[in-house]
């Protein structure tokens, strides 16, 4: 696969939820792999946005957005026959190759996983919504069941980790949500956020800490091995502790 800029038309905007789903044409971009980014930029706005893609259907990219912010509610806004920069596909997505998969997403961190269930053949998967009125987003993952504030989502993974120790959690959500999943699990992949503002490693805006050292987020991640991420991953939560601790919440 290779890494394109072009200029896209959009198709439509629908709303799901609290969310809105963009769907572009897809022209000569390559979806790439579940996981790995795109950079979009709608007129008026000065930089792009890294956005995951939500959906592949044929001849078009569908990016799930929560439209909190300029970039956001830019992006939103937009309508069929708009026109839409997209950069990529970028950086490096969830391993197809996982040991009993099992998605977890909190939130907007939702936005790989339609996609990555497609790819990896509709597994289980855990997602955590802060309303109801959220959740309606859970209908573009199959397979999945939902829990809503204040049940946290890794209350489930945990009680599935124990009774199937070898799966392994794909997540995307807030980071107190991975962090957790890190605890829960070492041998988790986690797909991180940071500030991006070109998403190929010329900006040095998404460093983070990873195996230690500070690095790009856009070059090692956005997924990444949950151990490389996190100190504390031997710390492992039990079902109990997951319930209570505090920094297992779940994004909105």
């Amino acid at each position: 696969m290779s890494t394109r800029s072009v200029a896209l038309r959009v198709r439509a905007t629908e709303c799901v939820g609290m969310y809105t789903l963009l769907r572009v044409q897809r022209g000569p971009i390559d979806p790439g792999l579940p996981g790995q980014f795109f950079m979009l930029r709608a007129e008026g706005l000065l930089l792009p946005r890294p956005m995951s893609l939500c959906t592949a259907a044929a001849g078009e990219l569908g990016f799930l957005i929560d439209p909190i912010g300029t970039g956001t509610e830019t992006l939103a806004r937009l309508r069929r026959g708009d026109e839409v920069a997209v950069l990529g596909p970028l950086g490096h997505g969830f391993p197809l190759d996982a040991t009993r998969p099992v998605l977890v997403g909190g939130g907007i961190g939702i936005a790989p996983l339609p996609y990555l269930s497609e790819t990896l053949g509709r597994p289980p998967a855990l997602l955590g919504f802060r309303s109801d009125a959220h959740a309606v987003a859970a209908e573009l993952v199959p397979q999945a069941d939902v829990v809503i504030d204040p049940v946290r989502v890794t209350e489930p993974l945990a009680d599935l980790l124990v009774a199937s120790p070898e799966a392994t959690p794909l997540a995307c959500g807030p980071e107190p949500m991975l962090e957790a999943v890190a605890r829960l699990a070492s041998h988790a992949w986690l797909a991180h956020e940071a500030p991006m503002a070109c998403g190929y490693g010329a900006c040095y805006g998404c460093v983070v800490p990873i195996d230690g050292e500070l690095k790009r987020l856009c070059l090692e991640g956005p997924t990444v091995r949950a151990s490389r991420l996190y100190e504390h991953c031997g710390d492992a939560l039990s079902p109990a502790q997951a319930r209570t601790a505090p920094e297992a919440g779940v994004a909105a």
